[in-house]
C-alpha cells in the first residue's frame, strides 16, 4: 500500500509518498516527474492505490525536513525505499554519499559507476537521466550534482529551488552559473 502526505517548506508544497518500508517520494509540487511513478491518493476516487496518512515516517521525514530548511544538516535519515532501475538505483546511493554543502558533477558519478561495473566509460548523459528521475528528492540530493562546466543544470524541481538549496547548505556558489537555455530550466 502507497500513503501520501503534505509538507509546507519555505520553496513551495511538498509531496511526501512512502510504503510499510519508507520513504518512496519527496517532489515539489509542480516539479518535473511529479509522482509520476505513484497514484496519488484522492478521496473522489476511492479505487487509488495510495492512502493518506500519518504513519511514522511522515513524522520522521517532517522532523527531517524542519531541521533541513532550518539551515542545519539533519543528523539522521528516515528509512527510504528507492524504487527504480538497478542502474538508477546505483546512482542514488552514490548521490546520497555527497557531502551536505558539497557539490559532485555528472562525470564524477560516471566515472564512480563505471568503476563498480568495471568497465572502461559510463555516459555522463545516462548519470544524467538517473538524476533527474531521483524519486527522493532533497534526501537523495540530486540538487548537489552541477556540469562539469559549472552550470546549474539538470534539477527537476526547478534551477531556482537548486540554487536556493545549494546557498541554504551554505555551498560555495562562487563557481557556477546559471545556463541561459535548456531543458532542465
Amino acid at each position: 500500500m502507497q500513503y501520501t502526505n503534505q509538507y509546507v517548506s519555505p520553496l513551495g508544497n511538498i509531496l511526501l509518498a512512502a510504503d510499510e518500508d519508507g520513504l518512496t517520494g519527496l517532489w515539489f509540487e509542480g516539479q518535473k516527474y511529479y509522482g509520476n511513478s505513484h497514484k496519488i491518493y484522492n478521496e473522489n476516487h476511492p479505487d487509488s492505490d495510495s492512502q493518506d496518512g500519518n504513519i511514522s515516517v511522515f513524522t520522521k521525514t517532517k522532523e527531517w525536513l524542519n531541521i533541513y530548511f532550518s539551515g542545519r544538516e539533519p543528523d539522521f535519515c528516515p528509512p527510504l525505499h528507492m524504487t527504480g532501475t538497478p542502474f538508477q538505483i546505483a546512482v542514488w546511493k552514490i548521490l546520497q554519499k555527497i557531502p551536505y554543502g558539497e557539490t559532485t558533477t555528472y562525470g564524477e558519478i560516471a566515472r564512480e559507476i563505471a568503476a563498480q561495473k568495471g568497465i572502461s566509460r559510463m555516459s555522463a548523459q545516462a548519470v544524467g537521466g538517473a538524476v533527474g528521475h531521483n524519486k527522493i528528492s532533497i534526501m537523495v540530493p540530486c540538487h548537489r550534482v552541477v556540469g562539469s562546466s559549472g552550470s546549474l543544470t539538470g534539477y527537476a524541481g526547478g534551477i531556482d529551488r537548486k540554487v536556493k538549496l545549494l546557498t541554504l547548505e551554505k555551498a560555495d556558489m562562487s563557481a557556477y552559473f546559471v545556463p541561459r537555455e535548456g531543458t532542465a530550466l
